[in-house]
């Protein structure tokens, strides 16, 4: 049976698609969290230990310029990819 498998060809179409069949989404989840601002109360409760109140204000800071950077770079290389993969595609493939 090992004639018929090349199982060098088998491991890098396997490497090949755990990388792009889950690098990609979680790269894209990366730089999507990383674009959120973190949530924080607008005042603080008087007691730390308290549950805060439904519909109560919060404030969503800006992210920082390097969390900002982080998620250029991350969503950069998911726009490159799927570009790559589209060309790929339309140029028949070869």
């Amino acid at each position: 049976m090992s004639d018929f498998i090349e199982w060098g060809a088998l491991g890098q179409v396997l490497v090949a698609g755990v990388l792009v069949g889950a690098g990609i989404p979680a790269l894209f989840a990366l730089g999507l969290r990383l674009l959120a601002g973190t949530t924080a109360d607008a005042a603080p409760a008087a007691d730390p230990g308290a549950a805060p109140e439904p519909g109560a204000a919060t404030a969503t800071p800006r992210p920082t310029p390097l969390r900002l950077a982080g998620a250029v770079l991350c969503l950069v290389v998911v726009v490159g990819a799927v570009a790559t993969g589209l060309f790929v595609v339309v140029s028949g493939g070869h």
